[in-house]
């Protein structure tokens, strides 16, 4: 991939001779909506920059392989000219620690949509693609899209600013026992508890149940474009490979002709290097999926605050119903009327009625609860539109972002298709010189 000067008009060139502009080249690599307002990207500068194999014993003294990836944090200064720039922090993660860093954020902040991380083993494969979590193109694909979580949070307003993730960046020893020492993992939610919430609950937000079949149909269609994507990927490896036996047949072809044997030798070069050419296509191609990828793991993210709503909106039900209860024991207390069926009912039938002493204290500890009950049903109230505005802000914001970043996805995608047949058209118009010359 060549890239012209920032400077200059020039067009620059991708996979052969394929015109793209300097904007549209920029567009294909990035693709974050990094908001460089914010107060830790002001200060620093953050990439995810290598990769490293390594051995070890795990936690049950097992020998595995896995992964390191090198973190560099560098401040965010204008470096003058001729100047040389600051030597970068670093520091190693393995993945795992990304993932628990994520699961930290996930519950310290359930109304924000997370940013997700890049998979851990590669998902709607085609044929020739390695399977292998170790393999080298995968790790790099990995590495991109660990910066890419990153740089995310890092340009996120409210995440940016958490003390954990500042130590995941710049402290490689004792942040483990720091995110746990924050004890985030006695707030978890019960997946019972959950399910419980979404069947049960009475009157959802409807702002939150169409943002969550949104979410559901969003990962359908993004789904369903991978799988298409991979087909189309197998086809086209098969296409191009079977052009190698072009340029086989035009190589011992020419071996049979004098006069028309430069002209056919040169035409099977061109061909060869067609078919050659498709397995670095289908390696940038990759990257183009894990955008798409990337918006479908993150409809997961989108579940999880209206998961976390409806939790909230369950409770606040279910303290408005305790206190209506309560409430209306009271009633039955004052006027001496049952209203509906109860043991404390049947009781006072069997044995006879309370004493005016027993139904004083009775009624004061009511009176206590319903008065415990009423400033329940204030606090969830008040938690459920705190959590509602809150979560409000950050769907915005998260629509905007994803508007973005999936048109300059889609549009990157169709860079390269038509690249690959302007490619195409060449090396035909290379042979047909060839042949012309015969």
């Amino acid at each position: 991939m060549m890239m012209a000067d920032p400077g200059s008009n020039e067009e620059v060139a991708v996979i052969g001779n394929t015109d793209i502009t300097s904007t549209e080249l920029e567009n294909n690599i990035i693709n974050t909506m990094v908001e460089r307002g914010t107060a830790l990207l002001r200060k620093m500068e953050i990439n995810v920059a290598e990769a490293e194999k390594r051995t070890g014993k795990n936690t049950v003294n097992i020998q595995e392989t896995y992964t390191v990836y090198l973190i560099e944090t560098r401040p965010a200064e204008a470096v003058p000219d001729g100047g040389t720039p600051a030597t970068p922090d670093t520091l190693w993660r393995r993945y795992s620690e990304f993932e628990l860093l994520r699961t930290y954020l996930l519950i310290t902040y359930p109304y924000i949509i997370i940013p997700p991380l890049p998979e851990k083993r590669a998902e709607f494969q085609w044929h020739k693609l390695s399977a292998d979590n170790l393999d080298p193109d995968f790790v790099e694909r990995r590495r991109v899209g660990l910066e890419n979580f990153l740089l995310r949070v890092a340009s996120h307003p409210v995440l940016s600013n958490d003390k954990i993730f500042f130590l995941f960046l710049t402290e490689e020893k004792g942040w483990r026992e720091a995110v746990l020492e924050t004890g985030f993992q006695d707030k978890v939610d019960s997946r019972l508890k959950s399910l419980n919430a979404m069947f049960r609950v009475k009157n959802p937000d409807k702002r939150f149940t169409a943002l969550k079949q949104y979410s559901d149909e969003l990962n359908n269609v993004i789904s369903q474009l991978l799988r298409v994507r991979a087909r189309v990927a197998d086809r086209l490896y098969g296409v191009y490979k079977v052009h190698g036996n072009y340029g086989r047949v035009f190589s011992e072809w020419s071996a049979i002709e004098k006069e028309m044997g430069d002209g056919l030798q040169s035409a099977g070069h061109h061909m060869d290097t067609y078919a050659a050419s498709i397995d670095d296509i289908l390696e940038e191609e990759e990257h183009y999926a894990d955008q798409l990828k990337e918006y479908l793991f993150y409809t997961e993210a989108v579940r999880s605050v209206c998961r976390k709503h409806e939790l909230i909106q369950y409770e606040l039900e279910i303290a408005a119903q305790d206190l209506a209860y309560k409430k209306q024991q009271k009633e039955e207390l004052v006027t001496g009327t049952v209203r509906v069926f109860s043991l404390k009912g049947m009781t006072s039938k069997l044995f006879g009625q309370e004493s005016p002493e027993q139904r004083e204290s009775r009624m004061a500890a009511l009176e206590q609860s319903i008065q415990e009950g009423e400033e329940m049903v204030k606090d969830k109230n008040k938690e459920c539109q705190e959590f509602v505005r809150t979560a409000w802000e950050d769907i915005e914001r998260f629509k905007e972002q994803k508007d973005k970043d999936l048109r300059e996805a889609l549009i990157s995608y169709a860079i390269m298709q038509i690249s690959m047949c302007k490619k195409g058209i060449q090396v035909w118009s290379n042979a047909k010189e060839c042949f012309n010359k015969m």
